[in-house]
């Protein structure tokens, strides 16, 4: 019987080409203030979900984009969304930055992430929603999700300040923080998002 160790070999051979294709997951966390005070929360990335929005994430997390961030649109029956700079000009510079549309390879379901985009194809550029309900519906219409809330998260998520509707989408994107902060200064905000090492896990 000298077949079996061979085939193994051969298993094992297929498995790492399966494997390294596939960019590895990696996890952020958000330290966030919300109606409950400080927290924070960590979604896990996964780019075999949506590459592309996957690594837009990756590098706005490293640019620091969130950082002093508000949640603006938040919909308890629905989502709550961010992903608008407090500065006005990183904003136009990311807004003319689309990304192509991921094929949706995942569901809307609760504490799942997703880039929020117009009804025009590939036009996701840095605003993110987080679902607070299972919304199925969403995927037909190419809605991508690209990662998921870990743990008890979800519990922090939902202690984000209620503010509906009502800021004004443009005006955050031409007047940044400074137009929240006088006219919604109860908004939740991102302090920090940071890419959470391997190291800091142990």
């Amino acid at each position: 019987g000298t077949s079996p160790p061979r085939m193994r070999l051969l298993m094992l051979a297929g498995l790492a080409v399966c494997c390294l294709s596939a960019p590895p997951t990696f996890r952020v966390r958000f330290d966030v203030e919300t109606t409950d005070g400080p927290g924070s929360f960590e979604v896990e990335v996964h780019p075999e979900w949506s590459p592309l929005g996957a690594e837009r994430f990756a590098a706005l997390v490293q640019t620091g984009f969130y950082d002093d961030t508000r949640f603006f649109r938040v919909i308890p029956s629905f989502m709550v969304q961010f992903g608008l700079s407090g500065d006005p000009a990183l904003n136009a510079k990311w807004r003319a930055n689309q990304i192509k549309d991921d094929p949706v390879v995942e569901s809307n379901k609760p504490g799942y992430m997703t880039f929020a985009k117009t009804g025009a194809p590939n036009s996701r550029t840095t605003q993110l929603f987080i679902n607070y309900v299972d919304n199925a519906r969403l995927d037909g219409m190419g809605f991508a999700p690209f990662a998921k809330v870990l743990g008890d998260g979800m519990a922090v998520v939902k202690k984000i300040y209620n503010c509906g509707e009502k800021p004004n989408q443009g005006q955050i994107q031409n007047e940044g923080n400074a137009y929240l902060d006088k006219n919604f200064p109860e908004l939740s905000k991102i302090v920090k998002a940071t890419i959470v090492t391997a190291k800091e896990e142990i």
